[in-house]
């Protein structure tokens, strides 16, 4: 058993990695997504990916998956049935929430709906007060006439959120056997198993996301495990967690909000783990895919972290227009940029591109799967960046006629333009857009992008990447092999891990360390008793605390990496460096608080190959066919094959370098080179 899989499954393209730890081997694929049934694809995929490598499904040692599934059901609305239970007087938090407009000056501004809607919330009688101590104790014939009027509602999923149940679960979770016994078979979630901390409206989101769509889950896990054991696969599926850790079925079963951003997580890992390789520590890792564009940016080698995450935004890409959640997640920024990103004209006469996604069905018009709406790929065919016979690496044909009658007839009719200057302006738009978003991302971090190199992968990166690179002056790109499913790689770099929390609010003055210690020793036994059962090794964990901590008076609170020695003196040390690294200025002299303890447990991140393949022999130059570049419109462009093109050579631009699941453009003003572990360095003059 000597076979790893990792699977990706987008909202275009499923994508796959194989590794074969016996010959040092990678093997790459990618299919369409089934929308329909995401596990027909990923099954499918799987078996052509063994064919290839000659090998039975029974040398499979482990397949790690990461899906977009929980995110698109939050999405579209076709989760479970769900019932709420909170505590009397708080039914309507789900829709008062922070009492904040995202958009102060849209007069009809549209909220986010909760995802239990009023009739179905049921409120019991009990308190705590904010340090845990009871007020009112539980009413347990309130709870259980709650649990009735639900069974009666034909809920197929409960979530429960006391007031303050971070600091003491009991109410919740005698609730929670109250329901169990009402509602034989029904999930429970209770907010102080997902989200133990504090802030009520985001907790009671996560319990609720968790109910919503852990029936739905719990059936396609199971389905998709039964399915890889018949066909004689006796080896552990795993789940990418959104923070970049993997998990076993069990536990995803149980916590599937905490796969909300598996696949845009294991992006930066496949990122963090080519910079590791290549010497780069500093990087924008862009991963654009068919779908979307994600942004992240690393330092040092890793990526930040953070405790929140927005999902399932009215304007989806507006800060405060979804629902936040308390999840751990890999820090980064997603926009709708995709290669399916559709292009239109608006009200006002103008081009405009994206967020809609034409997705896998239909997909661009240029697939010929009955897609009308003009997309980014098109644009891409139109210029030349694209081979209508080479499309992953040759299966799938591009029907260019079809595309030149779609823009002509959508766009360049109605705009009075030619169709290579719509294609054009496709191509300008969704770089700008890209890069306003990056610009805005990376200042709120107070770096400057010309700083740093750009790492660019998934199917579209690297077609994007030269004029992304050009718009944030940036000098340096890197595309790593097998770009194009550089997520599923993502899956078999990653290590086991898990994050815990243990909340409430102490001014540091005030703090009992003792106490604290013993938060630790108990959160550090749980993390590793997870990890063990995902594969770890008991005496290969290792541990990283953190403490989210503000001034007294402040609202919100930062991230505090915590030192060794856990004191008052060293802790607000700490904290004071981290709010002068963020903010530029240290304040002594003021009390500080603590709001939640945090810890990061991870065992060791597993081996792969250096390089996905070989180099084949034979002349690189396949040939040369006009591409069109800004300035200089369309010249002829030299086209090479990537399997062939050999170590330390520099290439000149123009050029078009094609590969199975993605192209890289390369500009005029910029030439190439393969380095040692297999990546196209691309070098922009100027």
């Amino acid at each position: 058993m000597t076979l790893r899989i990792g699977v990706d499954v987008g909202g275009t393209f499923t994508d796959f990695v194989l590794v074969d730890e016996a010959e040092g081997r990678v093997l790459t694929g990618k299919r369409l997504t089934t929308p329909d049934d995401p596990g027909r694809a990923m099954l499918d995929g799987i078996a052509r990916l063994l064919d290839e490598a000659t090998r039975g499904i029974g040398a499979v040692r482990q397949v790690v998956h990461g899906t977009t599934l929980v995110t698109n059901t939050v999405i579209e609305r076709k989760g479970a049935r769900i019932g709420f239970i909170t505590t009397r007087g708080f039914r309507d938090n789900l829709e008062m929430g922070r009492e904040m407009r995202y958009d102060l000056y849209d007069l009809a501004l549209e909220k986010p709906q909760p995802l239990a809607p009023r009739p179905r919330r049921h409120v019991v009688t009990e308190r705590l007060d904010a340090t845990g101590r009871v007020l009112k104790p539980l009413d347990e014939a309130e709870a259980r006439s709650a649990a009735r009027a639900l069974k009666a509602q034909q809920v197929e999923a409960v979530a429960v959120c006391l007031l303050h149940s971070y600091l003491d679960p009991t109410h919740e979770r005698r609730v929670g056997e109250i329901l169990a016994e009402e509602l034989p078979g029904v999930p429970v979630t209770l907010s102080s198993d997902v989200a133990p901390e504090i802030r009520e409206y985001e907790r009671a989101n996560t319990a609720c996301v968790n109910a919503y769509v852990q029936p739905l889950m719990d059936r396609y896990l199971a389905r998709l495990e039964e399915e890889l054991r018949r066909r004689g696969m006796d080896a552990p599926l795993h789940l990418m967690l959104s923070a970049g850790g993997i998990a076993t079925v069990r536990h995803a079963r149980r916590h599937p909000v905490q796969l909300i951003e598996s696949g845009p997580a294991a992006g930066a890992l496949a990122a963090m783990h080519v910079g590791r390789a290549s010497g780069l520590a500093d990087m924008i890792s862009f991963d654009m895919g068919g779908t979307t564009a994600k942004m992240c940016l690393i330092e040092g080698g890793e990526a930040e972290h953070a405790s929140t995450f927005e999902a399932a935004r009215v304007r989806r890409f507006k800060k405060g227009s979804g629902l936040p959640l308390k999840v751990p997640v890999i820090d980064l920024i997603e926009i709708g940029a995709g290669g399916g990103s559709i292009a239109a004209v608006n009200a006002m006469g103008l081009l405009t591109v994206g967020p809609d996604s034409a997705g896998s069905v239909p997909g661009p018009v240029c697939y010929g799967r009955g897609g009308t709406h003009p997309t980014v790929t098109d644009a891409d065919l139109l210029l030349g960046y694209l081979s209508p016979d080479y499309f992953l690496g040759g299966e799938m044909g591009l029907d260019r006629a079809a595309v030149e009658r779609a823009v002509q007839e959508k766009l360049a009719g109605p705009l009075g333009m030619s169709v290579l200057e719509v294609a054009a302006g496709i191509h300008a738009v969704v770089n700008e857009n890209m890069a306003a978003a990056t610009r805005m991302y990376i200042a709120e971090k107070g770096r400057d992008p010309r700083r740093y190199a750009l790492l660019a992968f998934g199917g579209a990166g690297p077609v994007h990447a030269y004029g992304l690179a050009k718009l944030l002056k940036l000098s340096r790109i890197v595309v790593p092999a097998g770009a194009g499913v550089a997520s599923a790689l993502g899956f078999l770099v990653a290590a086991p891990a898990i994050d815990l929390v243990r909340s409430g609010i102490r001014r540091l003055s005030a703090v009992d360390w003792d106490e604290v210690g013993r938060h630790f020793e108990a959160m550090e036994a749980e993390a590793r008793a997870l990890l063990v059962e995902a594969g770890a090794a008991p005496g290969d964990v290792t541990f990283r605390r953190s403490a989210d901590m503000r001034f007294v008076g402040q609202g919100f609170d930062i991230p505090v990496p915590l030192p060794g020695r856990l004191d008052a003196e060293a802790v607000q040390s700490a904290f004071l460096d981290a709010y002068q690294r963020l903010f530029d200025r240290r304040i002594e002299g003021l009390p500080s608080e603590v709001l939640s303890w945090r810890l990061h447990a991870t065992a060791s991140r597993p081996e792969i190959p250096a390089t996905l393949s070989a180099r084949q022999p034979g002349d690189p130059r396949k040939g040369t066919r006009e591409a069109w570049f800004p300035g200089v419109g369309l010249t002829p462009t030299a086209v090479y094959d990537r399997y062939r093109l050999a170590h330390g050579i520099t290439y000149p631009g123009p050029a078009v370098v094609e590969e199975r699941e993605s192209t890289t453009v390369i500009g005029p003003d910029a030439s190439f080179t393969l380095d040692a572990q297999g990546n196209l360095v691309i070098s922009i003059e100027g």
